[in-house]
């Protein structure tokens, strides 16, 4: 039996990349999925190939930006599945640049779209972790955190840092209710670092190079597949981790 029959899961951000290769991993195990996203056409796509795969997928249009609608839809997705086991907190709306050039809104969309909209998910989802018997909770956050040059990236580092900060708190909080909390660090050939490869070639053939597996990872079988690991019974007692699934690129010491 796959690892993960039965179970069901809410990803965001599933439309494309990360969170849609997180979605195939996790449906090849077995898992319901409950595909979230901005945009429609995107959530069939990726809950055709889910279905392909054998899964119940349903599509649900929702912008993470919402944060006082995410109760309503964690309750409709677990009402529609008759539960929730996994949650996988994707989706991000950020900014980039120095912090002179950034807007107080840009700064604080990084933080609305990433750990506040992850604590209302986390909140939501929590009574229905519990309930089956417990469950395991991934949040994405980023190499960013700890690389040794910021400039441009502070603000995305920062908000990134405040979901960490709450992965850790939550797997403390919640151990005793059988949920598990970890996050991922990844690197991987998502849309939006094809774009940034194919405009910045030289730039992306070095970072390239500075990884020690010597290739970005691919979104279902480098990233998906390791969170299906984190959200099966082989990773029953890990929690509070954060998990670098970049190659060895970067240094979380």
């Amino acid at each position: 039996m796959p690892n993960l029959e039965g179970k069901v899961a809410v990803i965001t951000g599933a439309g494309q990349g990360v969170g849609q290769g997180i979605a195939l991993a996790l449906a090849s195990d077995g898992a319901s999925v409950a595909v979230l996203g901005r945009t429609a056409a995107k959530l069939e796509v990726t809950c055709e190939m889910l279905r392909e795969r054998g899964a119940k997928a349903e599509p649900y249009v929702f912008d993470v930006l919402d944060t006082d609608r995410i109760p309503a839809v964690v309750e409709e997705v677990a009402e529609r599945f008759g539960g929730i086991d996994i949650l996988v907190n994707n989706a991000y709306s950020g900014c980039y640049g120095t912090l002179l050039s950034l807007s107080d809104e840009q700064f604080h969309k990084g933080f609305e779209s990433g750990p506040f909209a992850a604590f209302a998910f986390m909140k939501a989802a929590h009574p229905y972790l519990k309930q089956n018997g417990g469950g395991a909770i991934v949040n994405l956050v980023t190499s960013a955190m700890v690389r040794w040059d910021l400039s441009t990236y502070g603000a995305y580092a920062a908000a990134k840092s405040a979901l960490r900060s709450l992965t850790r708190t939550a797997a403390d909080e919640w151990g005793r209710d059988g949920i598990r909390v970890n996050a991922i660090a990844p690197h991987a050939v998502s849309p939006a670092y094809a774009g940034w490869q194919d405009a910045n070639p030289e730039e992306a053939a070095e970072f390239c190079a500075s990884i020690p597996l010597g290739y970005v990872g691919d979104c279902e079988q480098d990233i998906g597949r390791a969170v299906a690991m984190l959200c099966g019974p082989d990773a029953r007692y890990l929690t509070g981790a954060t998990v670098p699934l970049d190659g060895g690129q970067a240094n979380f010491d």
